[in-house]
């Protein structure tokens, strides 16, 4: 039976990030991934389906110089963002976080950064498995932990520390993680794979000329019904955009309320719309100039015939039981938001984190050290995601013609003060109010002395 210092469960950011700097610290490290295909990657790979947008201040978060990607990742570098409201808009030209990147952000192939991520693992010395299906996890945690890990294909391996990577619908996680609670209790009741969480929908289209900013982000926010539910479009290579949204699982229209305020329902739907007629309705209303058959699929792209589907978990993270030799990072532990459209930052950087830490066995040290790279932003997207959950159509027009109030006298959104009137204290004691309930730590759901080990 192979032995290993760390196996790491999951080979998408968080894992092939841990696996690097795992492998990088000298530790026998091996990444087991049960691979899918896609349409644009040559054979099996970790699940890449995201928006793949990147903010100047998260490349800070990340860790990774943009200098040291493959040039086919980066696709576009951005000037600027634009969020609809039903009504209002509101523009911005910088995000007013400090950072180094000279340019709003980028966009990004998913599948090319996740296989150059995969790659820089393996040239630091891990191995990393495809087709390696997890089935089960027996953990013994008599005196030094050790884990044996169960493969769909009938092989055992044995490794001293874990890293649980595997995305938020957490197939392997939740498994490993349950018998680790006070009897009574389940991991699910933390993450959930269902009611608190989000599934996305996106298409890669060509765009006319006139119908998109080539360098800029574009979000509609309070045009359909949802906690955190909204549109985008994504400027890619050339004339190609990624269009899609996001929306709660299992949303029952008849309990929207004001339903005829949503700009993408229609008066005769009798159930929430599916992807595809949310995408259909948003170019239709987005673009009144164009046709619909002047944004065509580019069929050759994305995960399926131009299309993704994917899951992205918008629950509080938990900690993770370290004493059983045990890290949870990136979607897995829900550290990514429904709120700002994943996290491959948060992501890569906590495993990166558990990486480091599993090899050079100071493991206990990791629910501080995520902490204290990412909790900053995993607070304000918990306090976004908070302030907004029950916004109205009127509401995000309202909180657009704050903010832009705020832009004007501030400079920037971040510089959040009561200033601008009425509106702009409400949004700022709401906002302080917000964070100050979650302050040191708060937002973690599951705290590590909870576990039973």
């Amino acid at each position: 039976m192979d032995r290993y210092d760390v196996a790491v469960v999951g080979g998408g950011p968080a894992g092939a990030a841990a696996a690097y700097e795992a492998a990088s610290r000298g530790a026998d490290t091996v990444v087991l991934e049960k691979g899918v295909p896609r349409a644009d990657r040559e054979g099996l790979g970790p699940d890449s389906t995201d928006a793949a947008g990147m903010l100047d201040y998260w490349i800070e978060i990340m860790g990774i110089d943009p200098e040291e990607l493959p040039d086919d990742v980066i696709l576009r570098e951005l000037s600027g963002c634009r969020f609809d409201g039903p009504s209002e808009a509101l523009h911005l030209e910088r995000t007013g976080m400090d950072a180094d990147y000279p340019h709003f952000g980028y966009t990004f192939q998913r599948a090319r950064m996740d296989d150059w991520l995969v790659q820089r693992a393996e040239d630091a010395g891990a191995e990393y498995r495809l087709e390696a299906s997890v089935t089960g996890v027996d953990s013994d945690l008599t005196g030094d932990p050790e884990h044996e890990v169960a493969l769909r294909s009938g092989e055992n391996l044995v490794a001293d520390r874990l890293v649980l990577a595997d995305g938020p619908q957490r197939q392997v996680t939740n498994r490993v993680l349950d018998p680790l609670l006070p009897e009574g209790t389940s991991i699910t009741d933390y993450l959930g794979t269902t009611a608190a969480n989000h599934i996305a929908y996106q298409e890669h289209r060509r765009f006319p000329d006139d119908a998109i900013e080539r360098d800029e982000l574009r979000f509609w926010w309070g045009v359909m019904p949802g906690e955190t539910a909204y549109p985008w479009v994504f400027p890619n290579d050339g004339d190609v955009a990624r269009v899609g949204l996001t929306m709660p699982i299992g949303l029952d229209l008849e309990e929207v309320e004001n339903r005829e305020e949503y700009l993408l329902l229609d008066a005769e739907d009798e159930s929430i719309p599916s992807g595809g007629e949310y995408i259909e309705r948003l170019l239709e209303r987005a673009y009144p100039e164009h046709d619909l058959e002047d944004f065509p699929l580019v069929e050759d792209r994305g995960k399926r015939g131009g299309t993704e589907t994917y899951a992205i978990s918008s629950t509080r993270p938990v900690d993770s039981p370290t004493a059983a030799g045990v890290a949870v990072a990136g979607g897995a532990m829900g550290t990514t938001s429904a709120f700002h459209e994943g996290g491959y930052h948060v992501a890569v950087r906590s495993g990166a984190i558990a990486g480091e830490l599993a090899a050079t066995r100071r493991l206990s040290a990791y629910n501080d050290a995520w902490k204290a790279a990412i909790g900053d932003e995993i607070l304000r997207n918990v306090s976004f995601a908070d302030i907004v959950a029950d916004y109205q159509p009127a509401d995000w027009d309202r909180a657009f013609r704050t903010a832009r109030s705020l832009m004007q006298r501030e400079g920037s959104l971040v510089g959040l003060s009561p200033s601008a009137g009425l509106s702009g204290l409400k949004l700022y004691l709401q906002y302080w109010w917000t964070k100050r309930g979650y302050r040191d730590g708060g937002y973690v759901q599951l705290a590590e002395d909870e576990y039973e080990v």
